[in-house]
C-alpha cells in the first residue's frame, strides 16, 4: 500500500461509504442541469407562458424566466461540486489522511495493539496494519465498528491489502469500550466522532456529551505514553478542550482540511506516563 496510490485502486478496493448521499447529489444536479438547459433552449415560450398565465407585462416576464433559469443553473454547478468534493472526501482524501495519521505516530516499532475507532470499511485500519508489517512488528490493530456486515467487509479489503494477519475486527459500541484500561499503544479515528449521538441533533448538548464519552473511553484504554490520533469534522475545538481537561499532553491540531464541503482537522496528542497530584488535585477518571 504504497502512499502515491490512484485513486481508482483506492475505489476498487474500499468502494464510497454513503453511495446514497453521492447518488442524491449527482441526481439532483442533473436535475436541475436539465431544468437549465430547458429554460435556456425554450425562453422565449417559457416568456409567453408566464406573460399569460400571471398576467404579468413581458419585461417582468422575461426577467422571471431569466432569474429562475440563472438560479437553476447555479444550483447545478454547486451539487455538482458539491458531489466531486464528496467522491474526493471519500476516497482520495480519506486515503491521503490515513497516511498522515499513521505518519504523525512516531515509533511504530514498539507497538503492539493499536484501536481504531469507527473503523468503517478500513482505510485507516489497513494503514496502521501496513505500517506495522513494514517495521516487522507482531502487534495487530484492533478496528471497532457498530455493525457486523461492515466489519466482515473490512476484514476483505484487508485480505485484498495482504495484511489480514494484522487486523482484528469487532463490533461494538464506541461509549463503552470492551476493553481493559491502558490497553492500546495507539488509538486512532477517521471521520467518525462527530456522528456519535447524531440522533440528538449534531449542535445539541446531548450530543456533545456523548462525543465526550467517546473521547474519554480512548483515553481509558490508551496506555501511559501512548499516543492518539483523530481526524474528523466541524467539532475539533470541543476535543481538543476536553484532551485538555484530561489532561493530555503534546496536543496538536492540523491545518484545516476541507472534507464533505466543511472544515476539518486532525488532533494528536500523547497520554501522560503518570499524574502526579498536586494539592487540592483529585485522581483524573478517564470515563467522565
Amino acid at each position: 500500500m504504497g502512499k502515491t496510490r490512484d485513486w481508482g485502486q483506492i475505489y476498487a478496493i474500499y468502494g464510497i461509504e454513503q453511495k446514497h448521499t453521492l447518488f442524491f447529489l449527482l441526481l439532483n444536479a442533473i436535475a436541475f442541469s436539465l431544468l437549465s438547459t430547458a429554460f435556456f433552449f425554450y425562453f422565449h415560450p417559457i416568456c409567453l407562458f408566464l406573460e399569460s398565465f400571471l398576467s404579468s407585462p413581458a419585461a417582468a416576464a422575461r426577467f422571471s424566466a431569466g432569474f429562475f433559469g440563472a438560479v437553476t443553473a447555479l444550483s447545478a454547478v454547486c451539487l455538482f461540486f458539491a458531489a466531486a468534493n464528496f467522491f474526493y472526501s471519500a476516497v482520495p482524501l480519506r486515503y491521503e489522511m490515513a497516511q498522515r495519521m499513521v505518519g504523525s505516530v512516531g515509533d511504530w516499532s514498539s507497538v503492539k495493539t493499536a484501536l481504531d475507532l469507527g473503523c468503517g470499511r478500513g482505510v485507516l485500519l489497513n494503514a496502521v496494519a501496513t505500517q506495522l508489517k513494514k517495521t516487522g512488528s507482531s502487534g495487530r490493530v484492533v478496528g471497532l465498528d457498530r455493525s457486523m456486515s461492515t466489519t466482515l467487509s473490512t476484514l476483505r479489503t484487508a485480505h485484498m491489502e495482504g495484511v489480514q494477519e494484522y487486523v482484528t475486527c469487532r463490533e461494538g459500541d464506541v461509549r463503552r469500550l470492551p476493553f481493559g484500561d491502558n490497553y492500546f499503544d495507539v488509538v486512532v479515528s477517521a471521520v467518525f466522532l462527530h456522528t456519535v449521538g447524531k440522533e440528538y441533533g449534531q449542535k445539541t448538548v446531548e450530543a456533545a456529551a456523548e462525543r465526550t464519552r467517546v473521547l474519554g473511553e480512548a483515553v481509558r484504554v490508551l496506555k501511559p505514553g501512548g499516543v492518539g490520533v483523530l481526524w474528523d469534522l466541524v467539532h475539533v475545538p470541543e476535543y481538543v478542550r476536553r484532551l485538555q481537561e484530561l489532561r493530555m499532553e503534546e496536543i496538536r491540531v492540523s491545518k484545516r482540511v476541507t472534507a464533505f464541503m466543511v472544515k476539518s482537522h486532525m488532533v494528536s496528542f500523547k497520554k501522560p506516563s503518570q499524574h502526579f497530584l498536586g494539592p487540592g488535585e483529585v485522581r483524573l477518571d478517564w470515563r467522565c
